[in-house]
């Protein structure tokens, strides 16, 4: 009787799971189809969607994986880096496994997506048709069919397992098997880079969570026919419980501790699950991975310095060491970014690995603006530290992570050269690349350091879509500019800064990109909503939202000040420093009525400057990029200008190989500083004279 019962639940379990497993992948299904529904009717999506190449409309429950060429160890970008746009598609390892090709499988991830752009494969961009509809609807209306044709199917499978169990020894514990909703991956399957998105979706979550609720609903029914079939089993089992009820408790902190979940990995000779536990690393299935996680899972070096500026702000220095370099390349951020965007595209397709596979030291900056409020003063209030503009980002925070730079350098070149003398000249040269309001941040400092005669100690800036001037913008940005000026005596009282504000919100952005892969047609809705509001731009703003650093710990966020400096220099058709609002206040801080006019100065720029501009850039346009280009030349600065085919975000997150290797050959006019002898050698080499060949 016990075994019927047994069976019965069993059957029961298994067909509420398959009813709502396939009631909810039903209604998913519907939310991506309605969406591809309303991207056919938007208008332009044709040019917004280029950023987002290699999409399907038709959802998928597996998570979005870093591309083949990832997972071959690859990290020479002179040597690897033309190959690997060609071989790409051509790897020793076969993924196809019998199937379609998995890139179509498996939606681009936020971190490697712009490296598939750069494939010489052929994408199949997939609406859907008419028959696909057709066979939407009737998966709805055959349902029912479905689920009682699975019965048997069921009840045939969990006869097979009740009777190998029933084979088995009898006092060995039973694993708590959990139904898996997937496919069973073969061991090729499981070729995966170390550093792939474990994160879960909100449907994955709701997916998981229903299975846990049927299974606890079942295993307390289970209990209850034990207690009254086997009266005596129960009873005996609840006597043993009272008379050890801390082994009890013990035993059951063990199985919250140390919880296994049978994982299946079938391979050649082992068809049989195995056990592993689960480590809880991944907080409530979000993907938390820092820079440091990134660099150091690549194989790579890596070093965190903290640098605090002289207003109170700490900030992250971090950096892939060569310590003994003579040549060094700083990249600073821009808006609502960190160091993670010049590391996002893997070893081959990020600026920050190429720089250091051609030699050189690299620091990556990162600007104040955090939520968790990085300061000195732990008590600092959110009014408090949100209340800076973009002049305290040239001269707090580059000033301050430039001068670490060059003692770190310094320090480290005398120890690892003891007689050279470093004390008068900078053993060093150091470059810098930026993006965006990074630009702008790196050319206020350049100008102001010039102004106080004090050293800059760059020896090239290559600037990437450089804010600065905005006049030339789409309409959207001039609403906001107007909103801005208008509410700026209000709103920075109530809303000091434009950021995620708890821990909940940040965590459902972080499980909602991953959603947007898996269901892309609701992703390409989002991106096409997201490219209208932000004037048109057609860069990857969904894949951006997916990268790790927005995640429920921290995220960046934008002052209200720094928006309202961008709509000052947005009105006044002028890259100047911020206006407080009064010529008092002003002279205060610049001694003069009016803020400083940066683009007056440019003549000060005593170094070679490279303009990149994006055609598709509708963010920073082109046109405001030749204008620093123009005010530079007319001012003798040693200045180049370049486009490319880009939209805004196309220069740090997507993996562009012409892009990188004109960075690096603009990098590598900089000749690294010579080592010198120090003033006894010098002196003996003297007295020898010259040595004749």
């Amino acid at each position: 009787m016990q075994r019927l019962v047994d069976n019965a639940l069993a059957v029961t379990k298994e067909s509420v799971k398959t009813f709502t497993y396939e009631s909810l992948n039903n209604i998913a299904r519907l939310i991506n189809g309605v969406s591809a529904l309303l991207l056919t009717f938007l208008p332009g999506k044709a040019n917004i969607l280029e950023g987002v190449q290699g999409w399907e409309l038709r959802p998928t429950f597996r998570g979005p994986r870093f591309p083949r060429w990832m997972g071959n160890g690859v990290s020479s970008f002179n040597q690897f880096i033309h190959e690997l746009s060609v071989d790409s598609d051509t790897s020793s390892i076969d993924y196809s496994s019998g199937e379609d090709d998995l890139d179509g499988i498996y939606p681009a991830s936020p971190s490697s997506h712009g490296s598939r752009i750069s494939r010489t494969s052929t994408r199949i961009k997939n609406d859907w048709h008419w028959t696909d509809w057709m066979a939407f609807i009737f998966s709805w209306i055959l349902l029912p069919a479905r689920f009682l044709v699975g019965i048997p199917l069921l009840l045939f499978r969990l006869l097979n397992i009740w009777g190998s169990r029933a084979s088995s020894d009898p006092g060995s514990p039973r694993p708590r098997h959990f139904h898996s909703f997937r496919k069973v991956h073969t061991h090729k399957d499981h070729v995966v880079h170390r550093t792939t998105d474990r994160r879960r979706g909100v449907i994955e979550d709701l997916h998981l969570a229903i299975e846990i609720f049927i299974e606890a609903i079942f295993d307390m029914f289970h209990k209850a026919a034990r207690c009254v079939l086997s009266p005596f089993e129960a009873f005996s089992i609840f006597v043993k419980w009272l008379s050890s009820p801390s082994a009890g408790v013990k035993d059951s902190e063990d199985d919250v501790i140390n919880a296994s979940v049978p994982t299946a990995t079938l391979g050649d000779n082992d068809p049989a699950p195995r056990e592993r536990n689960l480590t809880l690393h991944h907080s409530l299935n979000t993907d938390a991975r820092t820079c440091k996680d990134v660099i150091t899972e690549l194989g790579y070096p890596y070093e965190a310095i903290h640098v605090i500026s002289a207003d109170g702000y700490v900030l992250l220095l971090e950096r892939i060491p060569r310590r003994d370099a003579r040549k060094a390349v700083y990249l600073q951020h821009g808006v609502l970014d960190s160091s993670m965007g010049w590391v996002s595209n893997g070893i081959v397709g990020s600026p920050a690995f190429a720089a250091f596979d051609q030699g050189y030291d690299v620091f990556l900056g990162n600007f104040r603006g955090l939520v968790s409020r990085e300061h000195v003063d732990k008590n600092i209030s959110s009014r408090q530290y949100w209340r800076y503009t973009i002049n305290e980002h040239g001269t707090e925070d580059i000033p301050a992570i430039i001068e670490k730079i060059h003692e770190v350098k310094t320090a480290e070149l005398k120890i690892s050269q003891p007689d050279e003398e470093t004390k008068d000249e900078q053993p060093y040269k150091l470059c810098a690349i930026s993006h965006s309001l990074g630009g702008a941040g790196m050319l206020m400092y350049v100008i102001t350091r010039r102004i106080e005669e004090k050293p800059h100690r760059l020896s090239r800036l290559v600037l990437l879509s450089p804010a600065g001037f905005h006049d030339d913008s789409a309409f959207v940005f001039t609403m906001m500019e107007y909103l801005l000026l208008l509410l700026a005596p209000i709103l920075p009282l109530l809303v000091p800064a434009f950021y995620i504000p708890t821990r909940f919100f940040r965590m459902l952005l972080n499980k909602l990109a991953r959603d947007f892969h898996n269901y892309p047609a609701v992703g390409g809705l989002v991106q096409t909503l997201m490219s209208y509001f932000l004037g048109g731009d057609s860069s990857n703003w969904v894949g951006v939202l997916g990268l790790p650093h927005y995640n429920m710990n921290d995220m960046p966020g934008v002052s209200f000040h720094v928006a309202h400096h961008l709509a000052q220099l947005k009105h006044t058709g002028k890259f100047r420093m911020y206006d407080y609002g009064s010529a008092p206040a002003n002279m205060e801080v610049y001694g003069s009525p009016e803020p400083l006019n940066l683009g007056e100065y440019y003549g000060l720029i005593d170094i070679p400057v490279d303009l990149v501009a994006g055609r598709k850039d509708q963010v920073i346009r082109p046109s405001m990029v030749r204008k620093h280009y123009k005010l530079m030349k007319g001012s003798g600065v040693d200045v180049s200008y370049s486009e490319f085919e880009y939209a805004h975000l196309d220069f740090t997150f997507s993996h562009r190989e012409e892009l990188l290797a004109y960075v690096m050959s603009r990098l590598l006019l900089v000749e690294p500083a010579p080592k010198r002898q120090s003033g006894q050698k010098a002196l003996r080499l003297k007295k020898k004279g010259p040595v004749n060949s």
